[in-house]
């Protein structure tokens, strides 16, 4: 009984234990009374205390002697390779770069003494070597969070901001890419960053200093550098390119990221394009000798770098009869055009009936993009399209096949570049129209002022005459001055122009509708109003030019013409060799020599450009009406709606429609009185 009670103590409650004592009480006859058993809680104490001391014991016995302590405040990442004791020093700090004077980066400095082995040293990464190198262990970043979490206020925070990193693992690409930073950075529209990941173990402000970097080229510097840079493997140099960039990414933002393609290492730009890549930030390769040619990427800022690979701009080309020379020197001048650190655009050529045997012989050998561009797939991007009849055309079957040839997959980045094959290309045509699409429709300042909503084209040349042919056209000089400046004309061209996406697929939609009225109104086409019935544009020009001058003349719409100066370097039309379009190649009187254009000058386009390299605001810009007269913008916007206001008289049914019926849409369908669906 008493061990049955013992146990009762241990296993049953306070109360069922009071309540079974009480059940059990023993009669007064019975004198003898068994010893109290101790309290549950003071066993399950004594317990606990004994277990505790215990693993105190085997601790204090136990305890590990060999692990270093960590540094947290940095990122620290484990290798399966590494070894016990690596990667645990203290975190070194780099003094920021002293100002110095920032040298002539064309013709460096001749009266500073220079060491010429410290000159050697630094013109070469300086490697570990063989009893050096084999370091894996864990990647920290000594030096880099202290200038990350110091850019707070530059929005890196934020996927949108001002951020440009250009970032170099070898000292040769440094001296290459500081410059160009130190370009940019000094034009305040970005901030420029530049990001080391190098095996060398050259000081930050020594790097600065030799390169000429002061305070004026307004840099903001990072080490990204890890410990033991210089006896890592391969396999971790990669890694901490990619970890380094990922930090980077996760406090700028940065909205394009440049390096030198030149003069690095593959495991170097294989790591920057993965981790690029996967930060949807676009990668700015700069090829071998392309620094010069690409010098225009450093008047961008980051609003316009940031869509540096989604801009897309196709080529496209109508050939007419007996044009086969002209052709083949078109197609000659595109092959050695300079397409560095962009896609090579797709090229579509219209072919009529009958091809020259010349031609045919040509096109069968050539290579697009050629052989000198950057095409590691080796896929062809040409197409050519033979039309079929060989009875004449007219103006509209003309004018329709040649706007299908080209309709834009993405309308706000995809373009076309309309070429006549009496054109001559310089080899860097397709910078220019890059630099000019990149400033004018995408960069800050041209969103704000919603430059695209007037910007029909971007012409590469110089008219010689009005598009009636009736007398030669003199462009209008700068405001002020008597010197050549670019200008604004409502005139489009067709010689060399570049039509923006959003303002062909409106041209689409114009021709459709105007066709669309006059098919439906059979009786009315004898007697059409002059503004539809009129040829505003000379037969030595295509047909569809009409259309696309009638729809800039009631939408305000205006194409960029070049400066001379600017022109002779990107375009030159031969004339010696003239042929009318094919839907006019039976018309005796516009056969014959045409005016010539200007002649096509060997140098660089940023050297004719005003402003070191700048190309000018709309607003400082001459404005012309359709027939070459000096206007202002309101005077532009008044004559437009006017000639809105005739075409819907002419086309009629508009005063069933609403105010907000009528406003401009890229449909047309305000033009012709049509209710939007």
């Amino acid at each position: 009984m008493t061990l049955w009670r013992t146990m009762g103590s241990l296993f049953l409650s306070d109360e069922e234990l009071v309540k079974k004592d009480d059940d059990h009480k023993p009669t007064k006859a019975s004198q003898w009374s068994p010893a109290r058993a101790p309290p549950r809680k003071l066993l399950k104490r004594v317990a606990l205390a004994l277990a505790a001391g215990f693993l105190i014991y085997l601790f204090i016995h136990n305890v590990p002697t060999d692990v270093p302590i960590v540094d947290h405040r940095r990122p620290s990442y484990a290798s399966k390779h590494a070894s016990p004791g690596h990667g645990s020093e203290p975190p070194r700090s780099i003094p920021r770069p002293r100002p110095v004077t920032a040298p002539n980066w064309s013709k460096p400095s001749s009266d500073k003494k220079k060491d010429p082995k410290k000159d050697k040293d630094l013109k070469k990464d300086k490697a570990p070597s063989q009893s050096e190198s084999g370091y894996d262990g864990p990647i920290r970043f000594e030096n880099l969070a202290v200038s990350l979490h110091a850019i707070s206020g530059t929005m890196g925070d934020y996927n949108e901001n001002k951020n440009i990193l250009f970032v170099a693992s070898s000292l040769q690409s440094a001296a290459l890419l500081l410059p160009m930073a130190c370009q940019m950075g000094g034009e305040l529209r970005s901030y420029v960053h530049f990001a080391l990941m190098s095996r060398s173990v050259i000081s930050m402000e020594e790097l600065a200093e030799v390169n000429g970097v002061d305070e004026a080229c307004h840099i903001i510097f990072h080490d990204a550098r890890p410990d033991h840079a210089a006896s890592s493997t391969d396999e971790r140099f990669q890694r901490s390119v990619m970890r380094g960039m990922y930090h980077i990414h996760l406090y700028m933002h940065p909205q394009a990221v440049v390096v030198d393609a030149g003069d690095e290492s593959a495991l170097f730009i294989e790591a920057m394009r993965s981790q690029v890549n996967s930060m949807g930030a676009p990668l700015i390769e700069i090829p071998e000798d392309k620094s010069t040619q690409l010098s225009y990427l450093t008047k961008l800022d980051s609003s316009s770098l940031a869509v540096w690979h989604k801009v897309n701009i196709e080529i496209l080309i109508q050939a007419a009869p007996g044009t086969s020379g002209n052709l083949i020197r078109l197609l000659k001048s595109l092959a050695a055009a300079d397409f560095s650190a962009s896609a090579v655009p797709h090229l579509t050529i219209e072919l009529p009936s009958i091809v020259d045997p010349a031609t045919a012989k040509f096109l069968e050998t050539y290579e697009w993009p050629p052989a000198s561009a950057y095409n590691p797939s080796r896929a062809k991007q040409l197409t050519l399209r033979h039309r079929i009849p060989l009875r004449d055309v007219t103006e509209e079957e003309s004018s329709v096949r040649f706007l299908e040839s080209f309709w834009p997959a993405n309308s706000h980045y995809s373009h076309v570049l309309v070429l006549s094959p009496q054109v001559e290309l310089s080899p860097s045509f397709y910078h220019y129209i890059k630099y000019s699409v990149l400033e004018y429709i995408y960069s800050r300042g041209a969103v704000a002022q919603q430059y695209d909503s007037r910007l029909m084209g971007i012409s590469l040349d110089l008219p010689s005459t009005h598009l009636d042919g009736s007398k030669p056209f003199s462009p209008p000089s700068g405001k002020g001055d008597d010197a050549p400046t670019s200008f604004l004309w409502q005139t489009p061209s067709s010689n060399a122009v570049l039509f923006t996406g959003k303002k062909w697929v409106e041209l689409h939609a114009f021709v459709t509708r105007l066709l669309e009225w006059q098919h439906a109104r059979p009786q009315a086409r004898a007697g059409l109003p002059s503004l539809f019935s009129d040829k505003l544009v000379s037969k030595r020009y295509p047909s569809w030019l009409e259309h696309a001058l009638k729809l800039s003349r009631a939408r305000g719409y205006w194409t960029l013409y070049p400066s001379r100066s600017t022109a002779e370097t990107l375009a030159e039309v031969h004339q010696e060799l003239y042929r009318p379009p094919e839907e006019y190649q039976n018309d005796v009187g516009y056969r014959g020599r045409m005016p010539d254009g200007g002649f096509l000058m060997a140098g660089s386009f940023m050297d004719s450009l005003p402003s070191r390299g700048n190309l000018l605001a709309f607003d400082d810009m001459p404005l012309l009406l359709w027939d070459g007269k000096p206007t202002a913008l309101e005077k532009l916007d008044s004559y437009a709606a006017e000639y809105t206001a005739e075409i819907r008289r002419a086309v009629g049914g508009c005063e069933a429609l609403s105010t907000a019926d009528l406003l401009p849409r890229r449909s047309a369908r305000d033009l012709f009185c049509v209710r939007e669906e």
